[in-house]
């Protein structure tokens, strides 16, 4: 309404200091509307307003006949919904109320950050879990870095059973690059990595996160850093029975190669050799004897060892 009274206002202004200067140039002929720098100015200020007038007139009718257009057809759709969607006599003849209670979903953390997820790709996140197979003979610890909801670095370490090893191999060609939702509906080979994946959507999903409060959240390679310098996976290996007593086999520092024992026969202590850093030196070139001294290490009392034994063997 206001572009177009400002039309109207405008346009019968410029016809009237038209018509007006055509008079004055026909009963004074010295005022030319052309020439004279008041007519001239006047006519220019009035004609680029009713210039405005009419473009800012022909958009917003535009936008109004658009609107009408969209309006119009959002309503046929739900006039119409009971085209595509079935519902019975009873519901049909139901009177409708209005759901007033709804507050859209509670905010969850996400790398620093409290986000109203409603869709997959509002969901990222590092975290970890573990998942189990039905017979519970292997385990698998999954970790997932997620951006926008798809998975950018996952890391899968599995133990206890030997098919396991090479399904973790190809869950690890599988999950980079699938969503959240494709990645749980996906076959991952082994039944404990399709757990892991499982749990870990749930605590993702929920914003139980390890970077739930991290700005900007883990960057791509954190997975490899929760396996060290050797790029191994942290693995305990003991044994024991009530006759012999406990072995220690393989710890966190890494494979077990002698146990010290006091005058009790009690564990003090115990010496290893470190896998990654023993492969990283034979890798470089270096003699095996020299790259085992490299490796090797102790933990614990050993220096006050009645005597050392071989887990395995003694």
């Amino acid at each position: 309404v206001l572009f177009g009274v400002r039309f109207i206002v405008h346009g019968g202004l410029l016809s009237e200091i038209i018509s007006q200067s055509k008079f004055n140039h026909k009963t004074r002929r010295n005022v030319n509307p052309i020439t004279n720098p008041t007519v001239g100015v006047t006519l220019g200020i009035y004609f680029i307003k009713f210039y405005e007038s009419a473009v800012s007139f022909f958009i917003d009718y535009t936008a109004k006949i658009c609107y009408h257009i969209l309006d119009y057809g959002l309503r046929t759709i739900l006039q119409n919904k009971e085209d595509y969607m079935i519902y019975s006599t009873e519901v049909k003849n139901m009177c409708p109320i209005t759901q007033g209670v709804h507050h859209g979903a509670a905010p969850i953390p996400e790398e620093a950050k409290w986000v109203k997820a409603k869709k997959i790709e509002d969901i990222s996140g590092y975290t970890h879990g573990i998942g189990w197979c039905a017979p519970q003979q292997g385990t698998c610890k999954l970790s997932l870095n997620v951006k926008d909801g798809i998975i950018q670095e996952a890391l899968v370490e599995t133990i206890g059973c030997s098919g396991m090893t090479h399904s973790a191999a190809m869950a690890a060609e599988i999950l980079p690059g699938l969503t959240l939702l494709e990645a749980l509906n996906t076959d991952l080979v082994c039944d404990a990595i399709n757990t892991a994946m499982r749990e870990l959507f749930l605590q993702i999903v929920y914003g139980r996160t390890q970077s739930a409060f991290s700005e900007d959240g883990l960057q791509i390679g954190a997975g490899l850093e929760d396996l060290g310098k050797g790029t191994r996976s942290m693995i305990g290996t003991t044994y024991g029975t009530l006759d012999k007593g406990p072995r220690y086999l393989e710890l966190t520092d890494g494979y077990i190669t002698h146990l010290a024992l006091d005058e009790n026969d009690e564990i003090i202590g115990y010496k290893y050799i470190n896998f990654g850093k023993l492969m990283d030196a034979l890798k470089k070139g270096e003699d095996a004897k020299v790259a085992i001294e490299k490796a090797s290490g102790q933990y614990g009392r050993v220096a006050d060892a009645v005597r050392l034994i071989d887990p395995r063997k003694e």
